[in-house]
C-alpha cells in the first residue's frame, strides 16, 4: 500500500507516467461524441440502452454520475450509493458494452448537483487521480466529464485537487478527452464558473471541451430558444476572454451546449421539440463541439403524477425518444 501511495503521489505531481492498462477498446483514438445525451444507467428508471439506440439512432452517451459514498470516502460509486461501487459493477459495464456493440461510445460524468463529489471526498490529488483512473480502467474510457455545480463550484481546495488530478491523468492516458460542465446564468457563466476555468488553466490541466448547462437559469418559456442562444453566445464571449489564444471558431469547437427536455426545474422554462430544433440549427451553424441534453431517462411522456421536472419523463406531450432523435441529427 505504501509503494502504491508513493506511485500515485508522483503521478499527481507529474513525475511519473503510467502505462495505460485499460481494455483494448479504450486504446483506440477517441471519437468526437458530437452529440451525447446524459443517461443515468442505474437511476430514474433507465430505459434499455440497446432499445434506445435502435429507436433513436443516437449512439454516444454520457453516463451519470460517479460520486463518493460518504465524506472522506474516496471510493467511486454510482449515484453515491455504497452498494454500487464501480469496482464491483457489472450492470453499467453491460450497458457500456451494448453502446459500443452498436458502434457508439460513452463518457462517464463525475459530480452533478446532488451527492458528494470525489474531488471533495478524496484526501489529496494523488488519491483522486487513483479514483478517476479506476473508473477509466473499469470501463475502458477515453472520455470523462467533470460536472461541477452546487457547493463544489467555488471550492478552491476541491478545484485544485480536481485539476491536479486531471493534469496527471492526461499524462498517463494520452488519448483521454476531458470535458468540464458548468451552470450558467442569464448572462452566461457566473464568476465562480469563470474562476474554475481559469484555475484549470493556471494549473496546466487541459480541458478539451467546456460544456454549459443551458437551462435552469430562469429563461422565458415563451422564447426559450432565443434565450438559450443568447446565454450560449454570452458564454462564448467569456470563453474567448479566458482563452485569448483561441480564435472564434476554435472556441465554438471547444464549447458544448446542454439542454433539458420538457419542463425544467425553473417553472418559467419550457424546452419543446421546436426549441431543440432551433438549438440544433444553432449548433450546426457554429459547429459547436457537442450538442447534449439532460436526459435520455426523461425522453418519454409521464404516465403517473410526478414532480414539476420529473427525472423519469419530460412532462410534455411527446413520442418516446423524440428529443433524442433531434439531438442524434448532430452526430
Amino acid at each position: 500500500m505504501a509503494s502504491r501511495s508513493i506511485k500515485w503521489a508522483a503521478l499527481a505531481a507529474g513525475l511519473l507516467v503510467l502505462p495505460f492498462t485499460g481494455s483494448p477498446a479504450a486504446q483506440a483514438a477517441p471519437g468526437e461524441l458530437r452529440s451525447a445525451p446524459y443517461y443515468m444507467p442505474l437511476d430514474n428508471d433507465p430505459q434499455d440502452i440497446a432499445e434506445a439506440i435502435e429507436a433513436s439512432g443516437q449512439k454516444d452517451f454520457v453516463f451519470a454520475f460517479v460520486l463518493a459514498p460518504a465524506e472522506g470516502d474516496c471510493t467511486p460509486t454510482w449515484d453515491g450509493k455504497a452498494d454500487q461501487e464501480v469496482a464491483n459493477d457489472t450492470a453499467v459495464r453491460a450497458k457500456a458494452d451494448a453502446v459500443r456493440a452498436a458502434g457508439g461510445d460513452i463518457s462517464v460524468s463525475f459530480g452533478g448537483y446532488n451527492g458528494i463529489d470525489l474531488g471533495a471526498a478524496c484526501a489529496d490529488a494523488g488519491a483522486l487521480t487513483e479514483a478517476y483512473q479506476q473508473v477509466i480502467d473499469e470501463y475502458g474510457l477515453t472520455h470523462i466529464d467533470l460536472d461541477v455545480e452546487g457547493d463544489d463550484l467555488g471550492d478552491v481546495a476541491g478545484e485544485t485537487k480536481r485539476f491536479e488530478a486531471i493534469k496527471a491523468l492526461k499524462e498517463a492516458n494520452p488519448d483521454l478527452h476531458v470535458t468540464l460542465t458548468l451552470p450558467v446564468t442569464t448572462v452566461g457563466l457566473n464568476d465562480a464558473g469563470k474562476a474554475e476555468i481559469q484555475r484549470a488553466k493556471d494549473i496546466g490541466a487541459e480541458i478539451d471541451l467546456f460544456k454549459i448547462m443551458d437551462f435552469d437559469y430562469g429563461g422565458p418559456g415563451q422564447d426559450m430558444a432565443n434565450s438559450a442562444i443568447s446565454v450560449a453566445e454570452a458564454a462564448h464571449d467569456q470563453l474567448r476572454e479566458l482563452h485569448p489564444e483561441l480564435d472564434d471558431a476554435a472556441v465554438y469547437a471547444r464549447t458544448g451546449v446542454i439542454l433539458m427536455n420538457g419542463h425544467t426545474d425553473q417553472p418559467s422554462e419550457l424546452f419543446t421539440q421546436d426549441t431543440f430544433r432551433a438549438l440544433l440549427d444553432y449548433a450546426k451553424q457554429h459547429e459547436i463541439g457537442r450538442f447534449s441534453y439532460w436526459s435520455l431517462n426523461r425522453d418519454r411522456v409521464c404516465t403517473e403524477e410526478g414532480g414539476w421536472a420529473d427525472g423519469k419523463c419530460s412532462s410534455v406531450e411527446q413520442e418516446p425518444y423524440e428529443f433524442t432523435k433531434i439531438v442524434a441529427e448532430y452526430q
